[in-house]
């Protein structure tokens, strides 16, 4: 008896495997229209979400309409009973800074500014700076003895790419005191007292962070040092087998002070479900970013449309057609797993959150396709402007995903380039978005990108009327038949390039 139940169980395996791979994912892929995508970002990026802003009403309101969406589509919440997976972030707010360099006073706005997201409240002071011009450098670092000192960057960096700085990433695992950032945008608009900045975890431990105006830097170094205009106009001239030229050191009587209050919020991302059959035990996640970076005052709203409405309403689409397709007797062998996710725009948090407390193992998860961007083109692309999408990371952790990939674009015949792929991609795409959660974490990962759009990026400009929603549709579709291989072929993707960070 026992054996004929083992052999009615393999034949209904090999059946249904069978029959997943007889069924023909284009009548599904084509349920991903141009006026469904209009319909869902037209709301998702309109003034009623208010920017969508991480821990704010304007992305709960989104939350709710994502989640609504879900329900409707047919998918099990992913978390328990709910659809939302909460996490914590911190509303600081900055009550007074200070900085002082051999007694000489500086101006918050006009010559400094804390990070105050990544500052606690405190009072500092030190009697030498090291001096980092921070191009080759990174050996010289890794050698020293950086612990609680304090340490200055010549770099034009953009402080929301400092986290994925090797270098700076290196001074805080060093066990650094404070990080001076010299920046050109001096002087600021004046920041209210009271400016909030929003962080995930509370650091109880963590080095001081300011960036600081061209006046501020002289009187460290002058008149020894080239001026920061000079640094950045020859980067490329530092001798970086002399550590001289890389590192030098300071004496100087510096105070930094920082005065802060925090609040406790909570943000979420929106989870949903559909379960596989035969593979149900395997997990394919499919991702996007609903947050964006609210408003100012009342009137200004950052809309997001393209960043990253696009991305959100492409799987609210993706998700509908894998439903369909489920109904029709053709659902996916693995169980697949459609996350919205909040905080990316603040430091990849909700990603972040998740990868931390998993709620389907890591392990067996097969993919994921992550998608941030799909809506426009590229102002600076050179060829083809409407028929191509940035494809990133299949080629970091899984010799399978770029075969996959290629295969299915057959049925799209997008041109998929390769641009951003570059290990020495001076954008750093691939650490920019929430796929680089899940890569650290060992599952192999593709990440969908439109470019580098110039006049609308993080500006209120974004709006979904400027969406190129045919391509949106084709992204999109490529997408789907990508993942439709996953979830359905016999193993899972192989785990066999190294990971590298």
């Amino acid at each position: 008896m026992m054996k004929k139940i083992i052999l009615f169980a393999f034949a209904f395996v090999t059946l249904h495997a069978q029959a997943q791979k007889k069924s023909k994912p284009e009548p599904y892929a084509q349920t991903i229209t141009t006026q469904d995508l209009k319909k869902h970002l037209f709301i998702l990026a309109g003034p009623e979400m208010e920017g969508r802003e991480t821990a704010t009403p304007g992305q709960k309101k989104a939350a709710a309409y994502i989640e609504s969406q879900f329900k409707a589509i047919g998918l099990q919440p992913g978390n328990g009973n709910s659809y939302q997976m909460n996490f914590p972030v911190y509303q600081d707010s900055l009550v007074s800074a200070s900085l002082e360099v051999n007694g000489q006073a500086f101006q918050p706005d006009k010559d400094f500014n804390p990070i105050v997201n990544t500052n606690n409240t405190s009072t500092l002071r030190f009697s030498e700076v090291v001096v980092v011009r921070d191009n080759g450098a990174l050996d010289s670092i890794k050698k020293m003895n950086l612990t609680g000192r304090l340490v200055l960057l010549t770099s034009n960096l953009k402080q929301e790419r400092w986290q994925s700085n090797p270098l700076f990433s290196t001074l805080i695992s060093k066990g650094v005191g404070a990080i001076l950032l010299v920046e050109k945008n001096y002087p600021r608009n004046a920041s209210r007292t009271g400016n909030q900045m929003i962080s995930l975890f509370k650091r109880s431990v963590s080095p001081q962070q300011y960036t600081i105006s061209e006046a501020v830097y002289s009187s460290i170094v002058a008149p020894t040092m080239p001026s920061v205009t000079d640094i950045l106009a020859n980067a490329a001239d530092v001798d970086r087998k002399n550590v001289a030229d890389q590192i030098k050191i300071y004496q100087a009587n510096i105070l930094l002070e920082t005065v802060k209050t925090s609040l406790k919020l909570e943000s979420s991302n929106v989870i949903g479900v559909l379960p596989g059959t035969d593979l149900k035990d395997q997990y394919l996640f499919i991702t996007a970013h609903y947050d964006h970076l609210g408003k100012r005052g009342d009137s200004v709203i950052y809309y997001g449309a393209d960043d990253d409405g696009s991305g959100t309403v492409g799987i609210i689409e993706i998700a509908e057609a894998f439903a369909k397709a489920k109904a029709a007797g053709h659902g996916p062998r693995r169980t697949i797993v459609f996350m919205a996710v909040s905080g990316e725009e603040k430091g990849l948090w909700g990603s972040a959150y998740y990868t931390s407390n998993p709620i389907f193992p890591l392990e067996k998860t097969t993919a994921n396709l992550n998608i941030d961007m799909i809506g426009r083109s590229d102002t600076d692309r050179k060829g083809d402007t409407i028929n191509y999408v940035y494809i990133v990371g299949d080629d970091k952790l899984s010799s399978d995903l770029r075969p996959i990939s290629e295969a299915a674009n057959k049925k799209i015949n997008l041109e998929l380039d390769y641009k951003f792929n570059d290990p020495k991609d001076p954008h750093r795409i691939y650490f920019r978005s929430d796929h680089y959660n899940f890569a650290k974490n060992g599952v192999p990962i593709i990440f969908y990108y439109d470019g580098m759009l110039k006049a609308d990026y993080h500006k209120p400009t974004d709006t979904p009327d400027k969406i190129n929603y045919p391509l949106l549709a084709k992204r999109a579709q490529l997408v789907f038949y990508t993942a439709w291989e996953m979830a359905n072929r016999n193993d899972m993707l192989k785990r066999d390039i190294p990971l590298n960070r």
